[in-house]
């Protein structure tokens, strides 16, 4: 019997994932795919049944223990937001070539409009590449129902399958009306000889690859996630409508359109296209990111047929969609409200008030002062706002571990000094290869982990490196007297201001690290231990 639950579409992904028989979720934090693992690391059927869903170092990692649970026979999530999908591409790509046994779905998050990302990345370019299926939900309840078709799909093709959501979907709330949970899922372990990707065998399995395009075309056909509709005017205005961009054309009363096509799995349904072109004086693609569809549409239809979205400016070229936009590309009447709703002013983010951060930074604002050629050189985090008034402080920041990678570069063009900042996660992320780097090369860098004992920026949760940092740092190679730590308190500025000086004059690689507990987190561990004397 089904029941309504109000779910975010990153929970109903995460339920939908338990329901299927999930054995295991590898993951790294990053908004906005974060409240996916976390959901399904409280869920009472995770603990039940031995779910994996420990954080994993970074995105690679996730997806090559996928890899392991799907060898071994379970089904297995791994979820990351859309640039995680830059780092795990080694693994994703090659996924496709070995194939899965247990059958593996990958949720790439991405962040249309960046608002909290360093790009527009669309993550179904990923899917093309590596000519696996990918499914796009429009709404939470197509999320959840996904999940299911997703690994029964990923064990019947023996690949990995991508599934795509945006910002809006996962972090907006919907009723969805939830099933039974199913056995969990146990293949026996494949023994088959694919997973050794010596050339013999690769190019045996690219060549399967090939062969199965096909079935991913008929697939993608026959999909109940991809749905015609007829519209009111004949011969007029066809829509394409991917994902969340269904519903925004769906908020819009009396549409002057002749058909509708609702595309929530690919590869494209070319034989659908062709349909609704058939029927229509020309489409319109409404799809949130990059014009993937669009330019797919406009190459199986030809020059001479007019295909309008993004890359027309009809539609934005960047940022998210809204039914506003998307109401005025479609020639509908402004909806009430809409204009208020555009007057409304952003609010530029802070680091919170009591942060460890703050203190590193004034603590530098003093010391660069002195060296007018200094440049500190930023990572990806809450100190990432160390970019902003009052510090002003970074003159880069890149991707996840290019601080120090960035730092090195630059004292190796004789800039001096030049000073990484990058967070405790971010370091186990990618930072500790860049320091290996620069400890092979002597590099004259001066690198600051600023350790707030956990990954603060999604929300708290457990840092791979934490009470290890000083023992990875000198197992790279840096001398143990040039790792130094402190406490970063307003009171102990002229140490911390004594030993910057000092490792910014030293003649190589030098680490200090301020330690010192996240204010949220230890805001909310001190509310617990309250609520449990209280009790």
């Amino acid at each position: 019997m089904n029941k309504n639950q109000l779910l975010l579409g990153d929970e109903a992904i995460a339920l939908g994932a338990l329901h299927a028989g999930l054995g295991g979720v590898y993951a790294y934090p990053g908004t906005p795919s974060t409240e996916i693992t976390e959901y399904i690391q409280n869920h009472p059927l995770a603990g039940e049944r031995g779910v994996h869903s420990r954080w994993c170092t970074n995105e690679k990692t996730a997806m090559e223990a996928a890899l392991g649970l799907s060898y071994a026979g379970r089904r297995a999530l791994v979820c990351m937001k859309h640039v995680g999908m830059n780092v795990c591409a080694d693994a994703f790509v090659n996924a496709a070539i070995t194939g899965v046994n247990g059958g593996v779905v990958v949720v790439a998050a991405d962040d249309p409009g960046m608002h909290s990302s360093q790009n527009e990345q669309d993550s179904r370019f990923y899917g093309k590449f590596s000519m696996v299926p990918v499914l796009e939900p429009s709404n939470q309840q197509e999320a959840y129902d996904m999940m299911a078709p997703a690994f029964e799909l990923s064990e019947q093709l023996r690949l990995p399958v991508l599934l795509r959501v945006v910002t809006r979907l996962a972090h907006s709330r919907a009723n969805v009306s939830v099933g039974e949970a199913c056995e969990l899922r146990q293949l026996g372990v494949d023994k088959g000889n694919q997973w050794v990707l010596l050339p013999v065998n690769a190019r045996r399995q690219y060549k399967s690859l090939i062969e199965k395009q096909p079935t991913l075309q008929a697939a993608s056909e026959a999909s109940a996630f991809n749905r015609e509709e007829a519209g009111p005017c004949s011969g007029g205005l066809g829509v394409i409508a991917c994902g969340i961009g269904y519903n925004y054309v769906r908020e819009n009363e009396n549409l002057p359109i002749s058909g509708l096509l609702k595309v929530s799995q690919y590869p494209l349904p070319e034989e659908a296209v062709r349909r609704l072109a058939a029927q229509s004086s020309e489409l319109m693609v409404v799809e949130d990111g990059q014009p993937v569809v669009e330019e797919g549409v406009k190459a199986l239809l030809g020059s001479g047929y007019r295909v309008r979205g993004r890359l027309t400016g009809d539609l934005p070229r960047t940022g998210e969609l809204n039914p506003d936009c998307v109401a005025q590309a479609l020639g509908c009447p402004e909806r009430e409200g809409a204009a208020e709703a555009r007057q409304v002013v952003g609010r530029p983010p802070a680091l919170c008030p009591g942060c460890g951060h703050r203190d590193v930074y004034a603590a530098l604002h003093e010391v660069v002062a002195e060296y007018p050629e200094a440049r500190i050189f930023g990572d990806i985090g809450c100190y990432t706002l160390g970019a902003l008034p009052p510090f002003s402080a970074l003159a880069s920041c890149v991707d996840m571990g290019a601080s120090i990678t960035m730092a090195k570069g630059a004292a190796d063009g004789g800039l001096f000094p030049a000073i990484a900042v990058i967070g405790d996660s971010t370091f186990t992320h990618s930072g500790m290869t860049g320091l290996l780097d620069a400890v092979n090369d002597g590099s004259n860098i001066t690198v600051i982990i600023s350790d707030n004992l956990t990954t603060a920026m999604t929300g708290g949760q457990d840092s791979a490196g934490t009470s290890k940092f000083e023992a990875i740092c000198v197992g790279l190679g840096v001398a143990p007297e040039h790792v130094r730590v402190v406490v970063p308190l307003p009171k102990n500025m002229p140490e911390i201001t004594r030993i910057l000086r000092e490792e910014i004059n030293y003649q190589g690689v030098s680490v200090i690290i301020p330690r010192r507990e996240c204010i949220q987190t230890l805001s909310r561990k001190l509310r617990q231990q309250k609520q449990k004397k209280e009790s």
